[in-house]
């Protein structure tokens, strides 16, 4: 992997061993649109600044194409790679500045560390609300860690969670599933109706059901024996004698 676009570009120069101010941009193009495409294969995020400079060298590839060329005010030809040269050259001169200072940068961290980076380091810690224990890391810290993520593990487990229950029973099929154990038997007690549906769901939509068919005069309801016991019976309405047609 490459620090960046030019990083890439100078590895491309330095390997093939190219005249910098004299770039094959063909070559170079064909061989960073390879890299890219690399990239895509192995599912690793192409970073804008990459796609930026391979529509650079396709813009430049295409203005070396056109049969006239640009020119400046003093009627020179101007050079579509010149500005690339000069990011290129500057790029350059950064890096080859970097190994000189990170050696200066390693040689102060020896003379003298930072007297406030634990502060700096623990207020950092403290605006996103965990504890700083990277440094002089022990076991019994990472027990402490660990004791942490079990207890808030238990407790998402441990949340109460709602679950959507879809009824097995509706209304209008409860009101057929009645009207043809009343038919069948001339007489159905409510009890023994709970005895075949004997769960608090089914009783309520089995209630409702019985309800319903009242108000449409299906069936009709009598005293039974027994504390909150009723008998139900077929209608002498002619809505009954519809239903029983349409369910035979």
């Amino acid at each position: 992997m490459f620090e960046g676009p030019f990083d890439l570009l100078l590895f491309f120069i330095e390997r093939d061993e190219l005249e910098i101010h004299d770039i094959p941009i063909f070559q170079i193009t064909n061989e960073f649109m390879g890299y890219l495409q690399q990239l895509e294969q192995l599912n690793i995020e192409v970073a804008s600044d990459f796609i930026l400079t391979a529509a650079t060298l396709m813009r430049i590839k295409a203005k070396m194409l056109l049969p006239r060329a640009d020119k400046d005010e003093d009627g020179n030809e101007i050079d579509p790679r010149e500005e690339l040269v000069q990011h290129l050259l500057e790029y350059k001169k950064y890096k080859s500045a970097v190994p000189s200072l990170s050696e200066m940068e390693d040689q102060r961290l020896a003379q003298e560390n930072r007297g406030n980076i634990q502060h700096e380091l623990q207020q950092i810690a403290n605006a996103n609300h965990f504890e700083y224990e990277l440094q002089d890391l022990s076991l019994y810290k990472i027990m402490r860690v660990f004791e942490k993520v079990m207890t808030r593990f238990e407790e998402e487990q441990n949340r109460p969670k709602h679950t959507v229950i879809q009824y097995p029973y509706t209304i209008e099929e409860q009101r057929d599933v009645i009207l043809g154990m009343v038919q069948a038997r001339n007489r159905l007690a409510f009890s023994k109706l709970i005895e075949e549906f004997p769960d608090k769901i089914g009783m309520i939509f089995n209630f409702l059901a019985i309800l319903d068919m009242l108000q449409l005069n299906l069936i009709g309801v009598e005293i039974g024996e027994g504390f909150n016991d009723f008998i139900i019976t077929e209608s002498e309405g002619q809505a009954a004698q519809v239903m029983q047609l349409l369910v035979e």
